[in-house]
């Protein structure tokens, strides 16, 4: 699974360290410069590990909420959250009233910091996660997967919170892995892992090794989390929300290459803020690649419209710039 929502609470630490010190100077040596980012990222993190740490002295319901609070009042402003979620939100929807543009940037980091101290409450948040009901036609495809041996690709999003569907399955005796991407910061890494960890293994590190081990587990028969609604890079053009986003083929990739069920599964936030309930969409069939991701972000779509609050608009998704075409003179 993704550690994006964390990658960007970091962002708002760093961003309050820099306006209490400048830590780098433009005539600093390459040596003095990996030191001074040596000490950021250990201030950044006593940062977070202090308000993560103060969060879990509190019993599990008011420390969810408080952590979605500090995120949405304190490192929001600081690190231009709302300003992320306000400039989205006019890309795709342009007609929303104010009032509930204002809304969306409070409701938006305030999930994103729900989701992250749930997941360093371990046993409390699991808890919760294997209580949520699972709905949508997807469930019953999941179980003839494992019925008959067969992998299962589940692609999943920045919807609510998405470590609730794999802490839910393994509950349920499903052999279930997730994709993660090691963090910049190894002080943070470290911890995080750990506490991810708790929630369930196998956990696959994007690199050689963990594609290796990932493989292994897919060609068992096992089950692979991976989250695929941020930009990448060298993702194909596909509509998402009305607009073209960069969008990565790699779960429907391996779905076709393991002959794997490739099925869209979201742990979406009751409307208590606390509970879930999980909706695993119908199975996408084989065709090819381009084809099958696009109607994953179809399906995505349709729950960010329904319940936009539990979206990740942080996230600068919509970075695609067509090419540029020129007319040729004509001799």
């Amino acid at each position: 699974m993704s550690n994006h929502i964390a990658v960007l609470v970091i962002d708002a630490a760093q961003a309050y360290v820099w306006q209490r010190k400048n830590l780098c100077q433009k005539t600093m040596s390459r040596k003095a410069e990996t030191r001074a980012s040596k000490a950021r990222n250990y201030v950044i993190n006593l940062v977070l590990k202090g308000a993560i740490g103060l969060a879990l002295l509190l019993p599990y319901e008011p420390r969810v909420r408080a952590m979605g609070w500090l995120t949405a009042n304190v490192f929001s402003p600081i690190a231009g959250f709302r300003k992320r979620v306000r400039t989205n939100l006019a890309k795709i929807m342009p007609e929303m009233p104010e009032a509930e543009v204002r809304r969306l940037c409070r409701a938006v980091p305030n999930n994103a910091g729900r989701t992250l101290i749930e997941i360093y409450s371990g046993a409390d948040f699991v808890k919760r996660a294997i209580k949520a009901p699972i709905e949508g036609p997807g469930l019953a495809r999941l179980e003839a997967a494992r019925a008959e041996g067969r992998p299962v690709i589940l692609v999943t999003g920045h919807m609510g919170n998405y470590d609730a569907v794999r802490a839910n399955l393994i509950h349920r005796g499903y052999n279930m892995g997730a994709l993660y991407r090691r963090m910049s910061n190894p002080y943070f890494n470290a911890h995080y892992v750990e506490s991810i960890s708790k929630i369930g293994t196998p956990l696959f590190e994007q690199g050689r090794k963990g594609m290796i081990e990932m493989v292994r587990h897919i060609k068992s028969g096992g089950i692979l989390g991976i989250l695929t609604d941020l930009h990448t890079t060298r993702g194909e053009p596909l509509d998402f929300l009305g607009e073209p986003a960069r969008t990565s083929l790699v779960t429907a990739e391996l779905a076709l290459k393991f002959n794997a069920a490739l099925i869209p599964v979201y742990g979406l936030r009751e409307p208590d803020g606390l509970s879930f309930r999980i909706v695993a969409q119908d199975e996408i069939p084989h065709s090819d690649a381009k084809t099958m991701t696009q109607a994953v972000n179809d399906g995505l779509s349709d729950l960010v419209r329904a319940h936009p609050e539990q979206w990740f608009w942080i996230h600068r998704r919509w970075k695609y710039k067509p090419p540029v075409v020129t007319d040729q003179a004509h001799p």
